[in-house]
């Protein structure tokens, strides 16, 4: 028996430990199995083998027997795959080796916390890091031929890219031994405690489609087929069952608002993966608003399979807090900490949780990766792709089609001008799903949109209190939080409010009653004022909606909630845009206002269709320019391409889609939320917990986050266990039942709150 060791057991005389040989080989073989979707697996196979060869050594042995002192046992194996493989491709794996448990470095340069590669690699044997047992590991490892260890890369047209090729091929490799020896070690340490092993056993596509297939012909069967929005919707979902004999790669779903895109793009999913032997469908939406709404019409749509076949993945909670050691062991404690891997089959999840994990550095957002590999990607609201790393998230996209064997769709009512010829170095072969979308969006148009001018908030609330039933939208918190408060003092019937200072589960229960007030067969007055998080695709239908100056694609949204059922003529169903001199339009949107203006001056008879839409997108364009990589992140792939010297650390780092810090804090709102407080609290699966938390989250701005936790209103959970990871609020009097948290008074208790 080996007298080297992986991970410790119980057991003094060391029968229940696990033999360093067998835990390499098993994780080799799980890297190896987790890239089979591209064509690295030898690569993979062989960072498996050496990711702790370091413990081959007296002094990591010594650490797992109880000795104080920590071990870098990550920075051998990196070494000895540099000296494997020819230059440079050694640093395919050596990155991931090193970092496989603090996180990806930088090629050379300091890093934060980290050190470079390049200084890691320097490091000598038996004076900086622990000497090998040579003849030990040699005699139990048997590594791949050299020549099997090349990976193959379809190269992109565009050769600055090639850098990027090779950086992201490292992450996919990281993703590939990270997930691999977390799901190794966590069998090892169920086994010994007689556990049970919660993982896979997932519906198979299959399966799924059966049950969507019926439940999309009740739906069709249901409805009246002689109404022309209906036929439409129709013919949209059969044309897009067609398309999905296409050969994968990049496609585009243009379908006007309530045309059925959500279905159509599943359906075209679902189909797609079988014909092609994809594994999972993940559907990408823009906001975490209306995550929960997306993932419940798919779970109903898969009936008795929904609940174990679709995951929802936020991006609500911060893993940078996750305390990772540079050369630290694992410990059964890490293993709680572990986020999701998305295996299972249906994956809705955010653009942030998405492209942020794609150009991310540390293996709680790592281990995922490889998992979007052979998979049908919907990017729902194409037209909120980031602007400032759009050139980047492009490259990201036609590389998983172009060696991960995904296929990608852009799905949207507004589609971005992302093609060749419109977009220079733009996506190419790009086949559209839907059926002359020009048609489509003539056929099922049902608004007017004019622009008012100037409208102070006098006639704002004048123009709101003389429509019964009417939506408005601004650019501020600050002012939809305003608005309401003028009419609720002045007693106006059916006013609601609905902002992202209210968790997911409290803008649920509003919008039901939103709804229910905008019944046809019942209706009633009806006045919501929102800010943009009701345009990604929030199903409600208004009469008419008023919509503060803003981008033409945020315009197009608004227009979506107005005639949404088409209940009202053309020509009684308004989208007013208006200028408020009250409230300043914010900075960020000031370009795009303007770009949305130079449309309206061209003079297009819809404003709203395909050729105006196509007109402001290519004005934003031009007008960003380089802006459109506003980190150089690419550049700095392309530097670094010849010797594979990439800064991926600081990569993952600029790469932040929201640029305020934006904290969570959980709120009790109702008795499951406290139950599952509690349950966090002392529970072995973080995971499952904080996915059902995820309705009840709150994300607030920094300085909001300081007054709160400097007035004790909000605590910590479980310090002993997550540090300052998860905040609960302690005082819900600071949150209002119809227009959720304030950090403006954090010391406010109800008067009742205050007799014992």
């Amino acid at each position: 028996m080996s007298k080297y060791f992986g991970h410790s057991g119980n057991r003094e005389d060391k029968s229940d430990w696990q033999p360093l040989k067998d835990h390499l080989c098993r994780v080799a073989l799980g890297a190896e199995f987790n890239s089979q979707y591209f064509k690295a697996a030898k690569l993979s196979y062989l960072a498996g083998l050496l990711h702790d060869l370091g413990k081959y050594s007296r002094e990591f042995q010594a650490r797992l027997e109880g000795a104080p002192n920590q071990v870098d046992h990550a920075t051998a194996g990196a070494k000895i795959a540099t000296e494997l493989l020819p230059s440079p491709f050694g640093n395919l794996i050596a990155y991931a080796i090193a970092g496989h448990h603090a996180g990806l470095a930088n090629g050379s340069g300091e890093g934060a916390g980290r050190r470079a590669l390049k200084d890691r690699l320097n490091l000598q044997f038996g004076k900086d890091i622990p000497a090998l047992d040579s003849e030990a590991w040699q005699s139990e490892l048997v590594l791949p031929s050299i020549e099997s260890l090349i990976p193959e890369i379809s190269p992109n047209p565009n050769a600055d890219l090639q850098g990027f090729q090779f950086a992201f091929l490292i992450r996919m490799i990281f993703s590939c031994l990270v997930d691999a020896d977390f799901i190794d070690t966590d069998k090892f340490y169920k086994q010994l405690e007689g556990k049970p092993l919660l993982r896979g056993d997932y519906p198979q596509l299959a399966e799924l489609k059966i049950q969507f297939d019926q439940a999309l012909a009740d739906k069709i069967k249901s409805t009246d087929q002689t109404q022309t929005v209906n036929q439409l919707r129709k013919e949209i979902l059969d044309t897009a069952r067609i398309k999905a004999k296409l050969t994968p790669g990049l496609f585009t779903l243009t379908v006007p608002t309530g045309g059925g895109k959500t279905l159509s793009s599943m359906a075209f999913a679902l189909d797609h993966a079988l014909a092609h032997n994809m594994r999972r469908v993940i559907y990408v939406i823009p906001f975490t608003s209306i995550i929960e709404q997306n993932a419940k019409v798919f779970r109903e749509a898969f009936g008795d399979l929904g609940e174990s076949a679709v995951l929802e993945h936020h991006s609500n909670f911060d893993d940078s807090k996750i305390k990772d050691v540079e050369g630290a062991e694992e410990t059964r404690d890490k293993l709680k900490l572990a986020m999701e891997n998305w295996d299972m089959p249906v994956i809705v999840t955010t653009a942030v949780q998405f492209f942020e994990s794609l150009f991310a550095d540390r293996p709680s957002r790592c281990r995922k990766l490889h998992n979007i590999s052979g998979s049908v990607i919907i990017l729902d609201e194409a037209q909120t792709l980031p602007l400032k790393f759009l050139r980047p998230v492009m490259a990201a996209i036609d590389e998983l089609a172009r060696n991960y064997g995904c296929s990608v769709v852009l799905c949207t009512a507004t589609q971005p001008a992302l093609c060749e010829p419109d977009f220079t170095d733009g996506f190419k072969d790009v086949r559209e799903i839907a059926p002359d979308p020009t048609r489509l969006f003539d056929e099922l148009s049902l608004v007017n949109v004019s622009h008012l001018g100037e409208l102070s908030d006098d006639e704002l609330v004048s123009r709101i209190q003389a429509n019964k039933q009417i939506l408005t939208i601004v650019n501020n918190r600050r002012h939809a939080q305003s608005l309401f408060q003028t009419l609720k003092a002045m007693q106006t019937e059916g006013v609601f409010h609905l902002t992202t200072l209210m968790c997911a589960a409290h803008r649920t229960a509003t919008l039901d009653k939103i709804r229910k007030r905008l019944n046809p067969d019942n209706p009633q007055p009806c006045r919501v004022i929102s800010t943009s998080l009701i345009e990604a695709g929030v199903d409600v239908s208004f009469p008419c909606v008023m919509r503060a100056e803003a981008g033409l694609d945020s315009i197009a949204q608004a227009a979506g909630r107005c005639n949404r059922e088409r209940l009202w003529l053309k020509a009684d169903s308004h989208v007013w845009i208006f200028r408020s001199p009250d409230w300043p339009i914010p900075p960020e949107l000031k370009g795009l206002s303007a770009d949305m203006r130079a449309v309206l001056r061209k003079g297009h008879d819809n404003i709203l269709d395909q050729m105006a839409i196509k007109d402001y997108f290519s004005n934003v364009y031009w007008r960003k320019g380089d802006e459109l990589d506003q980190k150089q992140l690419l550049k700095a792939c392309r530097i670094g391409a010849s010797k594979l010297d990439f800064p991926l650390q600081r990569i993952a780092s600029d790469f932040r889609m929201i640029d305020s810090f934006m904290c969570p804090v959980l709120i009790p709102y109702n008795d499951e939320a406290r139950k599952l407080l509690n349950e966090l609290e002392s529970t072995d699966e973080v995971s499952r917990v904080l996915r059902k938390l995820q309705p009840y989250i709150v994300q607030i701005p920094q300085s909001g986050f300081d007054s709160l936790r400097f007035a004790g209103v909000i605590q910590t959970i479980a310090p002993h266990r997550f540090d300052e990871q998860f905040w609960e609020l302690v005082n819900m009097d600071i949150y209002d039942s119809e227009s959720g948290l304030s950090w403006s008074e954090p010391n406010f208790i109800k008067t009742e709150n205050l007799v014992w």
